[in-house]
Parts: structure tokens; sequence; C-alpha cells
């Protein structure tokens, strides 16, 4: 394919798992019926989470070896690794009996430490984009056009 899908693929878990911070911290600071809302979005996420490391993990095989941009590929992928455990531990943390519940304070801190590492993978991710071309030009690596002189 000549289009990457991993662009495609992440917007449903930075969404869901943005979304289900935003709630736990609602849940705790506002009305904990956010809690509900929380549980499912974070099922949501590391659930589509899943589909975008694996559309990730085909656009890194692409990458040439001896690419500039690997080192950032290698980063983003441990950042979005650890964003995906801490979201996972949180929900599981949610689970008893079957059911969602409402989070314990370690629930909780797992979220808003997902979200922060999360916001890392994700900057990462824009500078592998904006500054190296991954999957935007056919080699998948190129400097930031402002500084090769590249107006495309």
């Amino acid at each position: 394919m000549r289009h990457p899908l991993h662009p495609a693929f992440v917007h449903f878990p930075i969404a869901a798992w943005s979304f289900a911070t935003a709630a736990d911290l609602a849940g705790a600071w506002i009305d904990p019926s956010w809690w509900t809302c929380a549980g499912w979005l974070h099922v949501a996420g590391t659930t589509t989470a899943l589909a975008a490391m694996a559309t990730g993990a085909i656009e890194f095989v692409k990458l040439p070896a001896d690419s500039p941009a690997a080192k950032f590929v290698a980063r983003h992928m441990v950042f979005v690794l650890l964003a995906w455990f801490a979201y996972a531990t949180s929900l599981v943390l949610r689970v008893h009996d079957s059911a969602l519940h409402a989070p314990a304070a370690a629930s909780l801190a797992t979220s808003v430490a997902g979200f922060v590492l999360l916001c890392v993978a994700g900057w990462l991710g824009g500078n592998l984009v904006y500054r190296h071309g991954v999957g935007v030009r056919e080699s998948g690596i190129a400097s930031c056009p402002r500084e090769s002189g590249d107006t495309q």
C-alpha cells in the first residue's frame, strides 16, 4: 500500500485514553459516575492500540536500517509500549468479578502515568513524521524542509 495505515489507527487509542484519563480525574473530583465512562474508554483504548501498534510495526519494518530516524522509532515504540502497559494495568486494577468498578488510587495513578507516556510517544511520533518524513516520502527519511531547503 502507498498510504501508511499507522497514522489512521493511532487516533482511536489516543482519543480513548486521553478521555479515559480526563474521566478518571472527573470521577475523582466532580462525580464518581464518570468512572464507568473511564473504564469503557480504557477498554476501547487498550484494544484499539493493538491495531495501531501492529500497523506501526509494519511501518518500522519498511524503514531502511541506516535511517537516522531509527533511534526515534525505537524511543517511540518504547514509550508506546509503556503507555499501553500503564493503561492496561489501570484497566486490570479496576476489573473485579468480570465487571468494571471504581478505580482505586493505583488505577488512577497508572492512568495519569499512561497519559504522560502517551504524550511523550506522540511527540516522538510527530518527530518521525515532521522531521524525518517517515511514512510521508518514498524513502521514508527526509530532513525538515526548513533544514534541507526542500520546499515539497
